[in-house]
């Protein structure tokens, strides 16, 4: 499980990481429009034109690159993807999952045993993916709760990943379009 996640992420890091060196070049490529991408993107956001041209002008004179990866492409150092991270806390949420079921097994009559673990195994999943839904990385708090908590229970707890960067980031052609 771990190795799957440190693989999985770890090819979001390169990902990540192309993007940075696709738009590096831009910026040295066309930094005219790259200035007028980023202001494009803040008044989408709803700042006046000249106070978007103001800001970009701005941060991309401190860090043009890190005001293009933030606002551009929503990659961020505490956003960023993090594979050691990520596949510890996957072979920390299965040891946790096995042990629970392995803990029942240990202590429950042979004659009850299989309804018994499978009962608080199903008990244990859902107490895992609730958890991981409410106190995960980021909270929900709309109507799309009790699917993520549900989602979660399904994917073994693993939410953090599937419910936040790879569906909030939009592609780059999808991007331009906008």
């Amino acid at each position: 499980m771990a190795a799957g996640e440190y693989v999985s992420v770890h090819s979001q890091a390169d990902t990540e990481q192309a993007e940075l060196e696709l738009e590096r070049a831009e910026l040295e490529a066309d930094d005219k429009g790259e200035h007028k991408e980023l202001a494009a993107i803040y008044v989408a956001r709803g700042l006046d034109p000249s106070l978007a041209k103001q800001v970009a002008q701005q941060l991309m004179a401190c860090d043009a690159l890190g005001a293009h990866a933030r606002d551009e492409l929503g990659i961020s150092k505490t956003l960023s993807a993090r594979p050691i991270q990520a596949a510890l806390a996957s072979a920390g949420n299965f040891a946790v999952g096995a042990a629970m079921p392995l803990s029942v097994t240990a202590i429950a009559p042979k004659a009850d045993l299989i309804p018994l673990v499978s009962g608080t195994s199903l008990v244990f999943l859902a107490l895992l993916g609730g958890l991981g839904g409410t106190r995960g990385w980021r909270r929900r708090v709309d109507g799309r709760s009790t699917r993520h908590v549900l989602g979660c229970a399904s994917h073994g707890a693993d939410c953090r990943r599937r419910g936040t960067v790879r569906n909030l980031r939009v592609s780059r052609s999808t991007r331009r379009k906008h």
